[in-house]
């Protein structure tokens, strides 16, 4: 049992060197892991044990490539809100296969105040949206569906702050 404890403990110290590891990481996962511990003043094994164990820990929860939105096709981007007077289990669970279905749907947020949902889409053209509006309204009950077209993005991080950790 103590050691259980300990161990959830020891999860949660995130320090100085894990935070700069972690910054490092979120502006290149491709950085080499020798030019990650020169950076931060640690061996290359301590550095790698770190970056090991914040995977095992669930900190690092995947790496992934950042593509070009233009270069794939899809540099618009529009936000739907959506308003629900169903809030059933099996409606949340429609309304989550349904979204995850539509892969220009790349993130979806549950709100407070005047609406239930918003929807971060990115596509072709602003055209294409009424192909994601019919697949939406055609496949779950919603009460109101309004779009909101993004004119300029202003600031886009995928980083998040280790600060707070």
């Amino acid at each position: 049992m103590r050691r259980s404890r300990r161990s959830r403990i020891l999860r949660r110290m995130i320090d100085s060197y894990d935070r700069a590891i972690l910054a490092l990481l979120q502006a290149d996962a491709d950085m080499p892991v020798i030019e990650i511990a020169d950076r931060v003043c640690l061996s290359a094994s301590a550095c790698s044990r770190r970056i090991a164990r914040l995977k095992e820990e669930g900190t690092i929860t995947r790496r992934v490539a950042l593509l070009d939105r233009a270069r794939m096709g899809v540099p618009t981007t529009v936000f739907i809100v959506v308003k629900t007077t169903r809030h059933t289990a099996d409606w949340l669970a429609l309304f989550r296969t349904t979204v995850i279905d539509i892969p220009e749907i790349v993130e979806v947020h549950r709100l407070t105040g005047n609406f239930d949902y918003i929807l971060k889409v990115v596509l072709p053209n602003v055209e294409h949206y009424d192909t994601i509006y019919k697949q939406l309204v055609h496949r779950i009950e919603l009460a109101d569906v309004s779009a909101y077209i993004s004119m300029e993005t202003l600031k886009l991080e995928t980083a998040v702050p280790t600060s707070h950790a």
